[in-house]
C-alpha cells in the first residue's frame, strides 16, 4: 500500500467511524426517554438528584458502574433496601454501620426529611433505569468478603456455592436444605445481600446463625404477636409477612415497619419458600 492509498484508508475509516458514532448516539438519544422512563422524573426526583449531587455522594458511591468505588454502587439500592430502610439509614447511618466492626463508616448528612424524600424518589427512580444490564456483574450491597457470606452448607445439605446459577445443586432435587440454600442466595433480592450465617457477623440485617432456635424461644415468648405456631412457621411469616411480627428495640425497622423486602411472595414460587424455611430451619 503507497502512501496515497495508505491516506485514502485512514480518511475512510475515519469517515466511517464518524458515521458510525454518529449515527450510535442519535440512536442513543431516540431511546433516551424510553430507557430511562422519563415519564417518572417527578419534582421529586429532580430535586433528589439536586441532593445527590450537592452532597457529593459520586465521591464515594456510584451510579450504573460510575464513580468512586469506594463505598458500594448504589443503582439497585432501592429494590435491595426499600423506602423505609433508606429512610432510617439516612437520618443516622452510625445506627446501622460501625466503622470498628464493618471496616466502613457512612458520614452523617443531616439532610432534613424532605431532602431523604427526594433523595430516595430519586434512587428509586435509578432503580427503575434500564440500563440493558450495565454494570455486568452484580455488586454487592454489603461486604461480602465477611467471614460467613461465602458458601456454608447446614450439615445434610449438599454443597452447592459453586453451582452456576440456576443449576440444581449437588444434592439433587430431593434435598430441600439444598435447594432452600441456593435460594437463599439467588432470590430477587437476594438474602445473601443483608444476612450472614455466621455467628455475630450483622450486615444490613441481624445474621441468621442459630435462626430456628431463636424461632422457637420468640414463639414461646410472651412477647411475640404474629400468628406461627412452630419455629418453621415464624420463619415463613417473617419471609412472607416481614412486618407481621418486629422484634422490639431491633434496629432493622421502623415505626414498626421492617426494612425486610415485602415482596418475596409474589418473586418466590410456593415450593421455593418451603425450600428456603428448610435451609433457615436447619440453622441450629
Amino acid at each position: 500500500m503507497n502512501r496515497k492509498q495508505s491516506r485514502a484508508f485512514a480518511i475512510g475509516c475515519t469517515a466511517a467511524t464518524a458515521l458510525l458514532f454518529l449515527g450510535m448516539t442519535i440512536e442513543s438519544h431516540r431511546q433516551f426517554d424510553q430507557l430511562t422512563h422519563s415519564e417518572n422524573i417527578t419534582p421529586a426526583v429532580v430535586r433528589g438528584k439536586d441532593v445527590w449531587h450537592h452532597n457529593n455522594c459520586i465521591n464515594c458511591h456510584t451510579l450504573f458502574g460510575e464513580g468512586a468505588y469506594y463505598a458500594p454502587d448504589l443503582t439497585r439500592i432501592a429494590r435491595l433496601r426499600g423506602d423505609a430502610y433508606l429512610t432510617a439509614y439516612m437520618k443516622d447511618p452510625s445506627k446501622f454501620y460501625d466503622e470498628n466492626r464493618h471496616r466502613r463508616l457512612m458520614p452523617r448528612q443531616n439532610l432534613s426529611d424532605g431532602n431523604i424524600q427526594d433523595l430516595v424518589a430519586f434512587l428509586t427512580w435509578v432503580d427503575k433505569v434500564d440500563n440493558q444490564g450495565w454494570p455486568p456483574r452484580p455488586i454487592l450491597v454489603t461486604g461480602a468478603t465477611f467471614q460467613g457470606t461465602d458458601a456454608v452448607t447446614p450439615a445434610g445439605a449438599a454443597q452447592s456455592g459453586s453451582a452456576p446459577p440456576g443449576a440444581p445443586p449437588t444434592g439433587g432435587a430431593e434435598n430441600p436444605m439444598a435447594l432452600g440454600e441456593r435460594v437463599f442466595r439467588t432470590a430477587t433480592p437476594a438474602c445473601v445481600a443483608c444476612h450472614s450465617v455466621a455467628p455475630g457477623v450483622n450486615m444490613a440485617g441481624p445474621s441468621l446463625a442459630g435462626v430456628a432456635a431463636r424461632a422457637q424461644q420468640r414463639i414461646t415468648s410472651g412477647e411475640y404477636k404474629g400468628e406461627a405456631k412452630d419455629a418453621a412457621g415464624y420463619i415463613r411469616e417473617s419471609i412472607l409477612h416481614p412486618s407481621a411480627f418486629v422484634v422490639p428495640g431491633a434496629m432493622y425497622s421502623a415505626n414498626g415497619t421492617s426494612f425486610m423486602p415485602a415482596t418475596y411472595p409474589t418473586s418466590l414460587k410456593p415450593e421455593q419458600v418451603e425450600q428456603l424455611v428448610a435451609y433457615l430451619s436447619s440453622l441450629k
